[in-house]
């Protein structure tokens, strides 16, 4: 990643969202899919990273997510298909889905 922190957007599969703010993407995002990230993410199997924004300093990234947990839902998809119109799991895209869960 080219910042020093990621806003990001999970999805289920009936596209059910959850927006959050992370210095390290690859062990946040396997918190989540191992069950652990947030109860709201395990409750609703939200474990699909359809889109991912760098930014240099945290207080950018979480005003970041902040703005955008604001936003009506039809905009936040309407930012995801900018990114990611098929909405495909960017972690697999990516090769995350092969990292085993106790490393």
């Amino acid at each position: 990643m080219i910042g020093s922190c990621q806003v990001y957007i999970l999805a289920s599969s009936s596209k059910c969202l959850y927006i959050g703010v992370t210095r390290d993407l690859v062990r946040r995002w396997k918190q989540h899919r191992d069950g652990k990230g947030s109860e709201f993410c395990a409750k609703y199997h939200v474990r699909k990273l359809v889109y991912v924004e760098s930014c240099q300093r945290l207080v950018d990234a979480i005003a970041r997510e902040k703005q955008l947990k604001r936003w009506r839902r039809d905009r936040k998809i309407a930012l995801i298909e900018g990114m990611n119109p098929q909405w495909r799991d960017l972690a697999v895209v990516w090769g995350w889905h092969r990292i085993d869960s106790s490393s």
